[in-house]
């Protein structure tokens, strides 16, 4: 049987961020009430300049290193965010990143699920064309509204994956355990810009759905809670894994279920936020890239949770010689060297609106990685590649795609 798994890695994040203790205290709260309660320290923010294409471009070329593009069959993007109802954000990528006319590129929806989704779809093609790759990508930006409940769950991000018959990092296992069922415990409607959710109700929802797709997992693989030296887990908020994790032990009967289970899995999310379709996948960057033992051998469960909703369980075993295909250095120099943002100009980011007329608009420049939203011209909107590490101020050469 083709072994199939993930190749090569990539992560993406804005250059801006939130501290979680600032936005406590302008919003009046006690600041224990986000970082102890949440498990959040700091939120991801883009920029005007910045959306789910860019972010996700630059983390699939931190994927492709040393891939051999023409290769590359498919591009699928996950994404709950997406920028047009008709073309997918694949095809800007696959433009920015000059990838062959042959790779079919599209887009999927499935709340946060979505990249889950892709990764099966992407096994099953592997396994059927050893020859072939998959680029699976997905970026979001989660927004729940200025002085919401929901505010410090919100953050940004991007992941992307290459899967190939010639797995560097993780070689996935062919069972996988699913859970579908008809709930409104998260929505966004087309005509609003945040999403609707019912916390409570979403959280029991993501147990629920855990179980079930375990106990298919467990049923398909003959695998115990015990099999599984690690976890991650879809990443709301970090307590949420905490969370799942305690609830997953307890219905095998383990009471206290080891910390070290999950915890190098979380140390990400607490920088960035929530990040939709990117959450689990950014959740097994930072476990990868940051633990501090060797993972080799080591076999990974993941959980993944869309609202609306569907779950799924799955697990890998982590490659030897792992530490070569990942961004260990990379992503938390990323992290380290973002620009911490006022509670005022996080506010005029995230109020920033593009014009609906379709009226020419010029994007002012931020701080982005190597693609930006240049702007919009007859409702089209244009995008940029940028050097490498430029100033705000610095100018940048056009490479429209429309």
């Amino acid at each position: 049987m083709t072994q199939v798994g993930i190749e090569s890695i990539g992560l993406y994040v804005p250059r801006y961020y939130v501290d979680l203790e600032d936005l406590a205290r302008a919003r009046g709260e006690d600041p224990r009430k986000y970082v102890a309660g949440l498990g959040q320290e700091r939120m991801g923010v883009p920029p005007p300049d910045e959306d789910v294409v860019t972010m996700g471009a630059n983390a699939a070329g931190e994927a492709l290193r040393g891939v051999d593009r023409s290769r590359i069959d498919t591009l699928m993007f996950a994404t709950e965010s997406g920028v047009d109802q008709s073309k997918a954000a694949a095809i800007y990528v696959h433009h920015l990143l000059d990838l062959p006319a042959h790779c079919k590129s599209f887009e999927i929806k499935q709340a946060c699920c979505g990249s889950t989704a892709a990764l099966q779809m992407a096994t099953a093609f592997v396994a059927q064309r050893p020859d072939r790759k998959v680029l699976i990508i997905a970026s979001d930006v989660a927004r729940y509204g200025l002085v919401t409940a929901g505010e410090p769950t919100q953050g940004a991000g991007a992941m992307a994956l290459v899967v190939s018959a010639q797995p560097r990092i993780v070689a996935l296992d062919p069972e996988w355990g699913s859970y579908t069922e008809d709930v409104m415990d998260f929505w966004r409607p087309n005509y609003l810009d945040e999403a609707l959710v019912d916390g409570k109700y979403s959280i029991k929802v993501y147990l629920k759905a855990l179980t079930e797709s375990w106990k298919q997992y467990a049923a398909e693989s003959g695998r115990t809670f015990a099999d599984q030296d690690r976890y991650c887990y879809h990443l709301p908020f970090t307590r949420m894994a905490e969370k799942a994790h305690r609830h997953l032990a307890k219905i095998n009967g383990v009471d206290h279920p080891p910390a070290e289970q999950i915890e190098a899995s979380l140390r990400y999310n607490r920088q960035i936020g929530n990040s939709y379709t990117a959450s689990l996948y950014i959740g097994l960057a930072s476990l990868l890239e940051t633990s501090e033992t060797d993972l080799t051998g080591q076999r990974v469960g993941l959980f993944s949770y869309g609202s609306g909703c569907m779950a799924a369980f799955f697990s890998g075993l982590v490659l030897p010689g792992y530490a070569q295909g990942v961004q260990r250095g990379r992503a938390e120099d990323m992290l380290h060297n973002r620009q911490r943002l006022t509670i005022d100009e996080y506010e005029a980011f995230y109020l920033h609106e593009l014009p609906e007329d379709g009226s020419r608009y010029v994007t002012e420049t931020h701080r982005t990685g190597r693609y930006r939203l240049a702007g919009l011209d007859a409702h089209k909107r244009l995008y940029e590649s940028c050097a490498p590490n430029r100033q705000a101020d610095a100018p940048v050469h056009a490479v429209a795609a429309t």
